[in-house]
């Protein structure tokens, strides 16, 4: 059977990018059992609440749900296991020693397939205050209302 070309998105966590200051990005995969991936591909998935966490130097996502394949048999997996993350030695020791600063974690952005492989892309992330989430909000609303204004005005509408 041919192997699937392109990216396909499985699942995003678009509240990342609202709570965290998104520094820099990693693309790592992922150790899956059969079952999860069938349920990846049914496009079932979610990262609320998910995060990275190192352990005897190596990288493991928590909190990441995907549920249970529906025609699973007693061979289906645990929704909410603690999955290994699959990166290059010199990208975990990067990693790790950046974690180790104050403040700084890691944030799954999202999960797809590329090319045929599943694969999440992670954030290494500083959290915002709340201040900065409103002045982002009031520059992203002060944006869009520049850009009505010159869609408009190209028109001849103005």
């Amino acid at each position: 059977m041919p192997r699937e070309q392109g990216r396909k998105v499985v699942a995003s966590n678009r509240k990342a990018r609202h709570d965290y200051a998104i520094l820099d990005t990693y693309e790592a995969g992922m150790v899956l059992t059969g079952t999860e991936v069938k349920s990846l591909r049914a496009g079932r998935s979610s990262l609320v609440d998910a995060f990275g966490h190192e352990n005897h130097g190596e990288i493991f996502l928590h909190g990441m749900h995907i549920p249970e394949y529906t025609q699973g048999t007693w061979t289906n997996h645990e929704p909410r296991r603690v999955r290994k993350l699959l990166l290059k030695r010199a990208e975990i020791h990067k990693l790790l020693g950046k974690l180790r600063e104050e403040g700084l974690t890691l944030v799954p952005l999202s999960v797809y397939f590329n090319n045929g492989y599943a694969k999440v892309e992670l954030g290494l992330a500083k959290g915002k205050k709340s201040y900065d989430k409103r002045q982002d909000l009031a520059s992203r609303d002060a944006q869009r209302e520049i850009n009505k204004a010159m869609g408009r005005r190209s028109k001849g509408m103005d």
